[in-house]
């Protein structure tokens, strides 16, 4: 492509400044895509087959590629646990039940595997992609391992079933959920300690989300169709929302009538996941009680939900891709085959011309700072 005239630069430049046109006027390109783990749902090949499968959220969501790990060469690729990644070393991390994967998202070649003492869940990345909190397979411990090399360089200790993990957006806690625990441990990362509990909430607590300012979490609890707010600063129970006008019945997955909670970027709505009845429900939480604003039926029996970076769009664990504003579905994922494409692990990764400059995050944690 031959340059603009010096003139039309300049044009161009003002214009962009002025009026915030595409980057690509500025001679930069600006995609966004997704990212999602297979196996998602367990180890059910059915949902989208073994690697990483990309999807362009800017074309509608179309199938870019599948990218193949040590993981998904296995003879029995094993289900996913979580995925996390970082513009800043450009990477994406994700486990498995026994180890630990490093990927580099500008060539996509796989780096590194390490198998971590106990096993490898849900695990999280600092803001700066330099530390990765990974917890252990229902275990004692979340093992800190340094992201660009996999070594471990120590260990939480929570005795709680080490499960669920998030970083706050600032980089200065991590919050711990165990399988065996009602209370949502905060860890203080200068300090190098739990130094809160937040609880008890009414059952052991599964998925979670946080706001950015760090005062609230929305957390699903075995039991419920639905979710608590919990004080993060308090570490008081705040309020209890129940789903009302749909049955509460049995799931296929998790054994938990709600297993899967995301707070929109703005902060102003919470997406609880409904197993039993293939919906996911959304909450205004600007408001005390929470108020529900609608039901969104989706192809099968959710167990997670997250959201895209500027909030246009949430992506249940179902496939769809749903419109935050209207509420409507207006894409569903397929791979290469024309399979559906189900996962419980998936994140954003924005790439200016061929860096990745931003990530989003796997569980929907708010981003209104």
């Amino acid at each position: 492509m031959k340059p603009l005239p010096a003139f039309l630069a300049v044009i161009v430049v003002a214009l962009h400044a002025a009026f915030a046109l595409p980057a690509l006027l500025a001679g930069e390109l600006v995609h966004h895509y997704l990212y999602v783990a297979a196996p998602g749902i367990r180890d059910d090949l059915r949902l989208g087959g073994a690697g990483i499968v990309v999807f362009d959220i800017d074309r509608g969501h179309k199938f870019v590629r599948r990218i193949e790990t040590a993981a998904s060469r296995a003879a029995h690729p094993e289900n996913i646990k979580g995925i996390c990644a970082s513009g800043g070393p450009g990477r994406l991390w994700f486990t498995t039940l026994h180890r630990l994967y490093c990927l580099d998202l500008r060539t996509n070649k796989p780096l590194w595997d390490r198998a971590l003492p106990g096993g490898c869940d849900r695990l999280a990345s600092t803001p700066d992609g330099k530390v990765l909190y990974v917890p252990s397979l229902e275990g004692p411990v979340w093992n800190v391992v340094d992201s660009l090399s996999g070594k471990q360089m120590g260990q939480i200790e929570t005795k709680s079933g080490a499960h669920n993990t998030v970083v706050s957006l600032d980089g200065s806690e991590v919050y711990l959920a165990g399988l065996r625990s009602p209370l949502l441990r905060v860890f203080d990362r200068q300090e190098g300690k739990v130094v809160r509990m937040v609880g008890p909430f009414s059952g052991v607590i599964r998925p979670f989300t946080v706001n950015s300012e760090k005062t609230r979490c929305y957390v699903n609890v075995n039991g419920l169709l639905g979710f608590e707010i919990g004080d993060l600063k308090k570490g008081e129970v705040l309020e209890r929302v129940e789903v009302q006008g749909v049955p509460k019945g049995p799931t296929e997955r998790h054994g938990c009538p709600s297993h899967g909670v995301g707070l929109s970027p703005d902060e102003k709505e919470v997406w609880v996941c409904d197993g039993h009845n293939s919906m996911v429900h959304v909450f205004d939480v600007t408001t005390s009680p929470a108020r529900k604003v609608a039901s969104i039926r989706l192809r099968d029996q959710p167990g997670w939900i997250t959201f895209g970076l500027n909030g246009r769009y949430a992506y249940p664990s179902t496939g769809e891709v749903v419109e935050t504003a209207g509420k409507k579905i207006v894409a569903a994922l397929e791979d290469e085959k024309g399979r559906p494409v189900h996962s419980e692990k998936m994140v954003e990764v924005v790439f200016r011309d061929d860096r990745p400059v931003a990530t989003g995050d796997q569980f929907g944690v708010g981003r209104k700072r």
